[in-house]
């Protein structure tokens, strides 16, 4: 992928769902602070994708419909192609996560193009090798049985889910606006002994960033979300060494083991 001039903005397209109005707020506001810290300009542009229940039925119709998607956001010449609905394609197992991946870049090329191009579900997988954590604990915004289904595609990576907390929202327009203050007093019940992180949020659409930060510090293991997962995925793609502050250990500066792993293909 071509390296821009830092005066020029890197254009980020997003696929949503119709009813999601966290990723267009918390995607640019760790973008703002990586520009802040390091002078990368980037501008966003959406396609959106009909969901307003998450059920298993509307997140396979959304999955059916991504490459429509990605054919409008090449019209815009994008640099990177953001797939932000984790649960749809955990839904399908790693064989969707990578899947997924390989079916979205082929539509790309079809339009001759070539974005970078990130599933929120390939992430924050991603995110966990990166953190070398081998058990983790997570809070979801879904039903028990959706949740499940995202645990064991996690685990079918080598990840073992410790714990899970379900909120059985299933509404995804109230799911964006739950309160992110609530997270810290569910992961303070949450006993973390034995896990190497916290996905505080494995859902693009439950607010969590203004809480990440101090999480991280009051529980003293990582702390992530699919934002923060996907921020990390979509500036790596772009061959732009994350230095984001006040959104958890994975965006700060990458340290020797993680660049070894920067490049994992999901």
């Amino acid at each position: 992928m071509q390296t821009l001039d830092k005066n020029n903005a890197y254009r980020i397209g997003m696929i949503v769902p119709s009813s999601n109005t966290t990723m267009e707020t918390e995607i640019p506001a760790l973008l703002q602070s990586q520009h802040i810290s390091q002078g990368e300009r980037f501008s966003f542009h959406a396609s959106r994708i009909r969901l307003k229940q998450v059920t298993r039925e509307a997140l396979q119709r959304m999955n059916e419909e991504a490459e429509h998607a990605v054919d409008q956001l090449c019209d815009a010449e994008v640099d990177a192609i953001m797939y932000a609905c984790l649960v749809a394609v955990m839904c399908g197992g790693k064989a969707c996560v990578h899947d997924m991946q390989g079916r979205l870049t082929a539509r790309a090329q079809r339009e001759n193009k070539k974005p970078g191009i990130v599933t929120s579900a390939g992430a924050l997988i991603k995110a966990l090798k990166i953190l070398q954590a081998t058990r983790v604990s997570m809070i979801t915004p879904y039903t028990q049985a959706l949740t499940g289904v995202v645990a064991s595609t996690i685990e079918e990576e080598g990840i073992h889910v410790v714990q899970t907390y379900s909120l059985e929202v299933t509404d995804n327009v109230k799911v964006g606006r739950l309160d992110s203050r609530n997270l810290l007093s569910i992961a303070s019940q949450l006993d973390l002994s034995t896990s190497e992180a916290l996905i505080i949020s494995a859902c693009v659409q439950m607010p969590s960033l203004p809480v990440i930060e101090e999480a991280e510090q009051r529980l003293g293991l990582p702390v992530i979300s699919a934002a923060t997962a996907s921020a990390h995925a979509v500036l790596t793609t772009l061959g732009i060494t994350p230095n984001i502050t006040n959104a958890g250990s994975l965006l700060r500066p990458a340290s020797i083991y993680q660049k070894s792993l920067i490049h994992e293909n999901y």
